[in-house]
């Protein structure tokens, strides 16, 4: 059976830092689809709205609000789409905070605030010296987004400046010292690959832990192509800081999009079985 597949590119507002890598991992999965068979068309976060998208699966980098309701909408027509609309926004900030918390995953001492609140916050409400402060939906598109602050001072200025640029919400959250760890993975398969951010200590740690840990967040978030940062402290203690609905797997790119399209071509063979199952189940009930 020939299918056809599209992939939607993510729109460079939300790709401060990767445009580049974000455009190259669609592409190259698309080559990937090819070997199975698969067509792919990519459009942008743009064309998706101002176009009829015809397809089997649809994969998706696409963070705007307009795109995944548009997504949304063929979603409910019965198209699949990975990651799903309802991942993508599990992981804004302060709906990630709350999932994972809830589902037992090592994460900052959080609060989320309302940055139009009257509420004078200091960092002792989840910290000490410093704490960060982070926009509480997208992942960061400015660098003020996700700060370093060191005063109860400067944390209610930025909350300020979130308020002024339209940011309802903020998360507050606990500095963890220690070394960064940065990883990808597709869920339900073998590949998953870290690495140091800095280099700078370099603590050993469980990886099978990290992995378990990863493997458990994009369970709870919904996410099938994935990636997130942790802290390794001195200890070998892992908090998982972030998890992001697609990364660009700048790193490990053409091992990554084998994955990610392996796990596209499963996704749709499995509907594919479901449907001929249901039909077969109602031809036998019709006897």
């Amino acid at each position: 059976m020939k299918r056809l597949f599209a992939g939607i590119k993510r729109k460079e507002h939300y790709s401060p830092n990767h445009r580049k890598n974000d455009a190259l991992i669609l592409q190259k999965t698309a080559e990937e689809l090819k070997k199975y068979g698969i067509e792919s068309v990519i459009y942008t976060e743009d064309e998706l709205l101002n176009s009829s998208i015809e397809a089997d699966l649809i994969f998706s980098m696409a963070r705007g609000a307009e795109a995944l309701a548009k997504l949304s909408d063929l979603e409910r027509e019965g198209v699949p789409v990975i990651n799903s609309t309802e991942s993508s926004f599990n992981c804004h900030r302060v709906n990630m905070i709350e999932k994972l918390t809830n589902a037992g995953i090592n994460i900052p001492t959080s609060l989320i605030v309302k940055t139009d609140s009257k509420i004078k916050y200091k960092l002792s409400a989840v910290g000490k010296e410093k704490i960060w402060i982070k926009r509480g939906d997208v992942h960061a598109i400015h660098r003020e987004d996700v700060a370093l602050v060191y005063s109860d001072e400067q944390l209610n200025f930025l909350l300020g400046e979130f308020k002024l640029r339209g940011i309802s919400e903020a998360a507050l959250q606990q500095n963890i010292e220690g070394d960064v760890v940065k990883f990808y993975s597709v869920k339900d398969s073998d590949f998953f690959y870290w690495y140091y951010l800095d280099g700078k200590n370099k603590y050993s740690f469980n990886v099978d832990k990290l992995k378990f840990m990863a493997n458990k967040s994009a369970e709870v978030l919904e996410l099938l192509v994935y990636g997130g940062d942790a802290i390794i402290e001195n200890n070998g203690n892992i908090t998982i800081i972030d998890i992001n609905d697609w990364p660009s797997f700048a790193p490990i790119r053409n091992e990554a999009s084998k994955s990610i399209a392996k796990a596209l071509f499963l996704k749709v063979e499995k509907q594919d079985s479901d449907k001929d199952m249901l039909s077969y189940t109602g031809e036998l009930l019709s006897i």
